[in-house]
């Protein structure tokens, strides 16, 4: 385990002093530096794990989303339903094996041990991700998050194959929606660093801004949320 600095220790205590019951955290930039998601999605088309057809299809449509002409939660949907036709269990299989090699190292450890202190305590953590749900189930692995405590873009998969109706994108708005769905009320603390997350931020009591992008700093500065600035561990 990593020991550690001063600094982090006290932003973990700082949040476990508030004793929350329910506590949401995006993943992606949040629990690790980097975008798992887009790192899985760019691995896979040049490992082929997809058919040349859907390879060609989705450089093109990613460059469309990239120039601003595809949406941030309709890209996020169709890297999860480009898998249509695909047995899941090989899917997670490449998650897998791509997670702890590309990602894992990024882990910033004051996060993992928060999350893992949360838990210990009773708090019902949970998951929120607009990547897919297999790469997120990979790197829940690192926190003790059971797939049940995960709200990540996910298609519906029949008969142990992926089809391509999505059951949901948590995606801005999309956040809230998703942890609506699931519990009755708001969570105590959410913790997230993107746009993409401030509605998610905006119902929690407590919201935390982690790793911010410069947009997101700028929007929890005006609204009072604490900003904290964590380093990945590369050991």
């Amino acid at each position: 385990m990593t020991l550690l600095t001063a600094a982090q220790t006290k932003f973990v205590e700082g949040v476990l002093t508030l004793k929350p019951l329910v506590a949401t955290f995006d993943c992606d930039g949040t629990l690790w530096s980097g975008d798992a998601g887009e790192g899985f999605f760019s691995w896979e088309l040049k490992e082929g794990l997809v058919s040349e057809e859907v390879v060609r299809w989705a450089r093109a449509r990613y460059a469309d989303y990239k120039a601003g002409k595809v949406s941030e939660d309709v890209m996020c949907g169709e890297m999860v339903t480009m898998h249509r036709g695909l047995p899941e269990e090989v899917v997670q299989q490449a998650c897998d094996a791509y997670f702890p090699e590309a990602i894992g190292r990024n882990i910033f450890p004051e996060m993992r041990e928060l999350v893992q202190h949360l838990r210990a305590s009773g708090c019902d953590v949970w998951a929120v991700s607009s990547s897919n749900q297999w790469i997120i189930r990979s790197g829940m692995r690192s926190f003790g998050i059971p797939h049940n405590r995960i709200l990540a873009a996910e298609t519906a998969v029949e008969d142990g194959m992926i089809t391509d109706r999505l059951v949901r994108v948590p995606s801005g708005p999309g956040k809230p929606e998703a942890i609506r769905s699931v519990l009755k009320s708001s969570p105590d603390c959410a913790f997230g660093n993107a746009i993409w997350d401030r509605d998610m931020l905006a119902i929690s009591r407590h919201a935390f801004a982690i790793n911010p992008n410069p947009d997101l700093k700028e929007i929890a500065i005006a609204n009072g949320w604490m900003v904290y600035q964590p380093q990945a561990n590369h050991e």
